[in-house]
């Protein structure tokens, strides 16, 4: 199985995505098996917000992670940017944390730039850290240009990982942040790895070289896009699904390595990019 380091923890290179998890009552016991699926095989890194669903997503977690070691879990969480200040920060970790029902993340993203500076928000998490709330902390949906004046900002450089879009259908970034972070030994959370199962529009596992890649490798094309954008060291993709057989096929594509030949004609059905894009967000 892949492993990815980040905050100085190995893992494996699949995380737990709950985006728009929580939100219905009828497939609550389903998301939760479908979690705990997911961690029982192995997977470690469960990613949520305050944003999702008005906290749903943090509730639906905090269950299911009830029956295990909490020091075996690596939980991701994110404050939105009109919380991001000196003022709500800490207010909004604890409101947080008390959903989830733990007494720390091991990580906490600033979940997209707005209106605060950076100074102060870094400022804030390095506090959180201080406190014992906060393992790490990190950013999301961060392009160059703002990883560049993180840098320069105190404590900016203790930037556990950035959180961006990124599959083989949205591979903006590819152009030149990919191989920033590479550089800057910052890791990569791939959201949306698998384009939300086609619903942003991409039609991606009915494509003719994803489906006929997948068939070489005995494998579903989702697998496939999976194994793709976790085909740098640096990468951990964070697929959502409530669908427990499809959690064991996430956990499978952990294993996975597409050969240079797939590799080849993914890149030509999907070509890297030529010059800069505006960052992709969702």
């Amino acid at each position: 199985m892949k492993k990815v380091v980040i905050s100085g923890r190995s893992m494996p290179a699949i995380g737990i995505g709950t985006w728009h998890m929580g939100d219905s009552n009828s497939l609550r016991k389903q998301e939760i098996e479908a979690i705990r699926t997911g961690i029982e095989n192995g997977l470690q890194l469960i990613d949520t917000a305050e944003m999702y669903g008005n906290g749903k997503s943090e509730l639906l977690v905090g269950e299911a992670i009830k029956p295990y070691n909490r020091d075996q879990l690596y939980i991701v969480d994110k404050v939105l940017p009109s919380n991001a200040s000196h003022a709500r920060l800490e207010r909004s970790l604890d409101s947080s944390l008390k959903k989830v029902g733990v007494d720390y993340f091991d990580l906490y993203l600033y979940h997209w730039r707005g209106g605060v500076t950076l100074e102060e928000t870094i400022f804030e998490l390095n506090r959180m850290v201080l406190k014992g709330k906060i393992k790490a902390w990190g950013v999301s949906n961060f392009d160059v240009d703002d990883m560049e004046e993180l840098l320069t900002v105190p404590h900016g450089k203790d930037c556990a990982a950035n959180e961006d879009l990124y599959n083989i259908g949205n591979r903006g970034i590819d152009f030149d942040l990919i191989e920033w972070q590479r550089q800057h030994n910052i890791p990569l959370i791939a959201y949306s790895p698998v384009s939300q199962g086609d619903s942003l529009g991409k039609n991606l596992t009915t494509n003719e070289v994803i489906m006929e890649i997948a068939q070489n490798h005995g494998i579903t094309p989702y697998q496939v896009l999976l194994a793709w954008a976790i085909r740098n060291p640096q990468t951990i993709a964070i697929p959502q699904t409530s669908n427990p057989k499809h959690m064991l096929d996430n956990v499978k594509a952990a294993s996975l390595e597409l050969t240079s030949e797939d590799l080849t004609l993914i890149d030509k059905e999907f070509p890297k990019p030529k010059k800069k894009k505006y960052l992709e967000m969702l």
